[in-house]
């Protein structure tokens, strides 16, 4: 006696060997032995095992299934029931098997019931079902299609709209996914480098900078239409002459000074912040603007201002203007003692733009450790906020003349071309301007904490910088508390702090009257302030392997880093990791030879060729 059954979803025939009440014990054409449940036998049969299934197989092929659905019975029924309806007469055995093969082959017709039993799909069910199979069947032929012509190098009509998405965050629900995923496959070669043989990322460039935008600027990067607010503000007029200290291509132009003398060689000195924080209220259209994008997002050669710009030239401190302005003066005594005075919002006029350019032609180090007497605008003032910066960057405990001297770099970028030049940091114009931020963004944190007003402020300690709505020191700055005010046209959380501190100039009730108030704002600005840093940092590294190529630079210095494996680049701000380097301590400089660069992966291969350190420093750099 042989047996046909059902193991694992699928039929296998064996030749009974022994039988107990619940099993058999069986034995396959091949040999092969096995214990199955006698619930599992669907039929008993005496004809040959080994032909049973392909007869059968051969058989079912013919059964047309629309014709068996259409004369199935609406109840359950097993195989061996119908097999007899269909073909009229006691079904042979391979009859029986083809029967039971093309039922369980077909669960869109028939579902099935176990033990050999099967009942017909409703109607509405099955042309669901075929209309499924049907539309699976096209996509599967418009998948093909696409992968034939992504292999070619071109790219379907269908992923234009979908690229963004295909790029940076693909679903992997849709066919150009599957379809690219299985050009992947066949080819080898990665979703972008298809992406790219096709024609669809032209742009290195283009490709690193819609990645931020897709992520951070998904609907764009410009304003909704705005209504302005009215400079109708009734503030008094400070009897000043301000003046700003920014590079030429500043437009949001936050903070500007002025010293008024006194015959005792003291001074009154005025620290002017811009104050849009009177005319954008909590909770309004231009609120919502700033707290969406949180600060203006800088890049070289770019920008994606935080306001829109005719709200910036509403409240930027432009020269020949009266501007409104939150000011902290501080009188300074003639041995450079610092009392801040008092915090006063008001009308600034504002008489001049000074500009790094043209300004530090006269006002820098070299000129100052000369003695230099050559007029220009502003000298008398400059020079006594230099004093006034140094004896500040003392006070604070950060003054330090055996500091390495450390440069700032700047990216002009003139169309696909790019001019990288160096300025010494800590120069006249930075100290002055810095020092006096650090004195006015304190000396407010400290008010404002005084007057149990929450704002949210910069700490720094045990190397760590964080943000938190508690008044703590910052060791980095040597400053008991740091609370960012002074840019509140491009960054949200000094807007947010100016309107505690003009609360606070009025005696009015603070916006945020609680902590937790500043909480949501404070969490989605410090995570978003640093995506915006890490694009400036990844633009920045695509325009040092832009300004490589540029200049056939093959070989160059660079300095070797802590960790012992990176070094950074001697005459641009790149960190690579160069091949074969040595164990060497930390400062030393070596020659390194450029093997090449990868735009799209923002990495510059290079090979080290030996230590510097024994060599001229000058020329740092080769050409071809």
């Amino acid at each position: 006696m042989n047996v046909l059954y059902e193991e694992e979803g699928s039929f296998k025939v064996g030749h009974v060997l022994s039988e107990a009440e619940a099993s058999l014990q069986v034995e396959s054409s091949s040999g092969k032995r096995s214990k199955i449940k006698a619930a599992n036998v669907l039929l008993r049969f005496t004809s040959p095992l080994a032909s049973l299934l392909p007869e059968a197989e051969a058989l079912g092929e013919g059964l047309e299934l629309d014709f068996l659905w259409e004369m199935a019975p609406t109840e359950e029924f097993a195989f061996t029931e119908f097999a007899a309806d269909y073909y009229g007469h006691v079904p042979s055995a391979v009859e029986s098997a083809a029967m039971a093969l093309r039922l369980h082959g077909a669960p869109m017709y028939f579902y099935r019931k176990g033990k050999g039993r099967y009942k017909a799909a409703p109607e509405e069910s099955l042309k669901a079902a075929l209309a499924g199979q049907e539309k699976k069947r096209l996509q599967g032929e418009q998948i093909a299609r696409m992968v034939t012509e992504l292999k070619a190098g071109q790219l379907p009509e269908s992923f234009r709209p979908q690229l963004a998405a295909l790029l940076y965050r693909p679903d992997k629900n849709t066919l150009e996914f599957k379809a690219l995923d299985q050009a992947v496959s066949e080819t080898a070669r990665s979703p972008l480098q298809l992406l790219i043989d096709a024609g669809a990322v032209p742009s290195h460039h283009d490709y690193h900078f819609n990645a931020f935008l897709f992520e951070y600027f998904p609907k764009g990067t410009g304003f909704p239409p705005i209504e302005l607010p009215a400079l109708d503000h009734d503030l008094p007029r400070a009897s000043v002459a301000a003046f700003s200290i920014d590079d030429a291509s500043t437009t949001e132009i936050d903070d500007a000074f002025s010293v008024q003398f006194r015959p005792d060689g003291s001074a009154r000195v005025g620290i002017h912040i811009a104050a849009p924080a009177l005319g954008i209220a909590p909770g309004s259209p231009l609120d919502q603007i700033a707290l969406s994008r949180l600060s203006t997002v800088y890049m070289p050669g770019n920008k994606i201002t935080m306001l829109p710009d005719a709200l910036v030239a509403h409240y930027t401190l432009q020269a020949g203007k009266d501007c409104p302005a939150l000011s902290l003066y501080v009188e300074v005594a003639a041995d450079l003692t610092v009392t801040p005075a008092e915090t006063v919002l008001e009308w600034v006029p504002i008489v001049d733009n000074l500009r790094h350019d043209t300004l530090e032609v006269h006002f820098n180090q070299a000129a100052l450790q000369a003695g230099d007497d050559t007029p220009y605008p502003y000298r008398d003032e400059l020079l006594f906020l230099w004093r006034l910066a140094n004896q500040l960057e003392v006070a604070r405990g950060k003054a330090d003349p055996n500091r390495p001297p450390q440069v700032d770099y700047n990216f002009l970028i003139d169309g696909e071309q790019v001019r990288i030049t160096t300025r010494q940091r800590g120069a006249p114009i930075d100290k002055v301007v810095s020092e006096l931020m650090i004195l006015v963004n304190s000396h407010w944190g400290k008010w404002l904490a005084e007057q149990q007003i929450p704002a949210i402020y910069r700490a720094q300690s045990a190397g760590k910088v964080r943000m938190t709505t508690k008044p703590e020191p910052h060791v980095g700055l040597g400053v008991a508390q740091y609370a960012w005010s002074s840019s509140p046209l491009r960054r949200a959380v000094d807007l947010l702090n100016q309107r505690q501190l003009v609360a606070a100039v009025r005696g009015e009730k603070a916006p945020y009257p609680k902590g937790q108030d500043l909480f949501v704002p404070m969490r989605d600005f410090d995570a978003t302030y640093s995506a915006y840093l890490q694009l400036q940092d990844r633009m920045e590294n695509y325009w040092c392997l832009r300004y490589l190529e540029q200049e056939q630079i093959r070989e160059l210095d660079a300095t070797v880093l802590r960790d012992g494996s990176s070094v950074r680049l001697v005459g641009i701000p790149l960190v690579v990791k160069p091949d074969a380097m040595p164990e060497l301590p930390p400062g030393s400089r070596v020659r390194l030879k450029v093997m090449g660069v990868d735009y799209w992966a923002i990495h510059c291969h290079t090979h080290f060729l030996r230590s510097a350190d024994a060599e001229a420093t000058e020329p740092v750099m080769t050409d071809a």
